[in-house]
């Protein structure tokens, strides 16, 4: 069993008196005092929580590429990538130029365009499920409208979700991230909410078979197909195929929540590369080119409980959706312009094999210079295990999933963690804080140097005030 409700991470309180932690505020000065205004106004002084690091985070004046620059005129190679949106790295001149052409063309018309029709028939042909395409603004929304969706289409009201798969930060999804993973309610969330979720371990399809063959009032399963956060804690092969057998036999519809996965396993997605489709799909960041958009894709016969004449002519109410953001032309236009190239290159193979000589000299790194962490990750992005319980274990064994959510997302002090971060941030580099990130087709093989010698010297760092051994 996953642990049941770790509080949320401390601020580290051991920072102040650290020399890795007085080298960055002597290197970020300008934002530190953006910072110190930021907490006049924004909780915490961020607007994502992504975003919170300790003594503070860097401000961004200007990117381009894999790089960005901060205020205080710092260059970073970028892990970041606009938190997994940008596969196609910053600011790419035929997304950026199709985005300024519309903008003089009109931002927001009210009405329906033809670049709407353009996008979604893009999407319809390269992921396999979306036979029809219903666009909002956000991977958040895009999961509640396909939990809502498949509630309406099945009838039934309770969904099955997997232990530290991410589906945004709605109500019914927030709870069993991470922490409540026994289904009580985060704080804010309604109990009765919470008791429509059913939240079981992943890899584990005697336990979802279980659930299935007991209750008629499943109505979906969701989950991101490669693995808890992005492939941290990532699936056995076989557990996507059984989910989908499981789903067919019992008509409980199956949901793969691709908001990071999409266009990044494959053209088609996760579900492509796997070769298992799902009954619905979400898809955001890449989807949109960077700009705010998402999507629900899938089955027709689900997504027609939004369509006016459908329901008129069945009798039943119809499944209300707005979005006063959604398709607007801008997104648009970036979405076609960044799918047309994901259809037409190998930008996602780019990805993905960057990603994989990364890794690879990672765990070089780590071996020569005697820790036992361990890089990995599939599909263009990266891991690193600390491993602070010092298993044994290699890069082959967690990518074919034996290990649990315990085991890969065991706690680890978080001062470690956190200047983990700012010494990477010290030597020009950015990933995020679990630690890992995705990566993206900007990205060079001086970018690959400086990001494994990055780890080396925060490595030494860490070790000289004796916060690893």
């Amino acid at each position: 069993m996953a642990p049941m409700n770790p509080p949320y991470p401390a601020c580290p309180l051991d920072l102040e008196d650290s020399p890795l932690v007085d080298a960055y505020r002597r290197q970020t000065p300008q934002s530190a005092k953006l910072a110190k205004r930021a907490r006049q106004i924004f909780p915490s002084g961020i607007t994502h929580d992504a975003r919170h690091i300790q003594p503070h985070g860097i401000f961004v004046t200007h990117a381009h590429g894999s790089r960005k620059w901060d205020v205080d005129g710092n260059q970073y190679v970028d892990y970041s990538g606009g938190h997994g949106a940008l596969l196609l790295g910053h600011n790419h001149p035929a997304v950026t130029q199709a985005v300024l052409a519309q903008v003089g063309r009109g931002i927001h018309f009210g009405a329906s365009h033809e670049s709407e029709i353009q996008w979604a028939e893009i999407i319809q042909q390269l992921i396999p499920c979306a036979q029809g395409v219903r666009f909002n603004n956000s991977g958040t929304e895009a999961t509640m409208l396909a939990l809502r969706l498949a509630r309406a289409f099945t009838g039934q009201e309770n969904i099955i979700r997997f232990h530290g798969h991410f589906h945004g930060w709605h109500d019914y999804v927030i709870g069993g991230f991470n922490a409540h993973h026994d289904g009580t309610p985060p704080r804010g969330v309604p109990q009765g909410t919470a008791k429509t979720m059913i939240h079981l371990p992943p890899n584990d399809l005697d336990a979802v078979a279980s659930i299935l063959n007991a209750s008629s009032d499943v109505a979906a399963m969701i989950l991101e197909p490669t693995g808890s956060t992005w492939g941290q804690v990532p699936l056995q092969p076989e557990f996507l195929a059984g989910l989908r057998k499981l789903a067919t036999e019992t008509g409980t519809l199956l949901i793969f929540d691709e908001v990071i996965s999409g266009f990044r396993c494959s053209k088609g997605g996760a579900q492509e590369a796997y070769g298992v489709t799902p009954d619905m799909a979400t898809l955001g960041k890449i989807v949109s080119g960077g700009m705010p958009g998402a999507a629900v894709v899938g089955r027709r016969d689900i997504l027609a409980g939004m369509d006016f004449r459908h329901m008129a002519a069945d009798g039943r109410e119809k499944i209300f959706h707005m979005g006063t953001f959604n398709a607007v032309p801008t997104a648009c236009v970036a979405g076609i312009a960044a799918l047309k190239i994901v259809r037409d290159t190998d930008v996602c193979q780019q990805a993905i094999d960057y990603g994989n000589t990364l890794i690879e000299e990672l765990n070089d790194l780590f071996t020569t210079v005697g820790v036992c962490w361990i890089a990995y990750g599939t599909f263009g992005g990266f891991h690193v295990f600390l491993n602070p319980n010092q298993i044994t274990t290699c890069r082959a064994e967690i990518e074919s999933g034996i290990h649990d959510y315990q085991t890969l997302k065991a706690p680890v002090n978080p001062s470690l963690m956190m200047k983990l971060r700012l010494g990477m941030l010290l030597h020009g580099v950015d990933i995020q804080g679990w630690p890992g990130a995705p990566v993206s087709a900007a990205h060079t093989n001086r970018d690959r140097r400086q990001t494994v010698d990055a780890f080396g010297k925060t490595i030494q760092l860490l070790r000289k005030e004796q916060a690893l051994a």
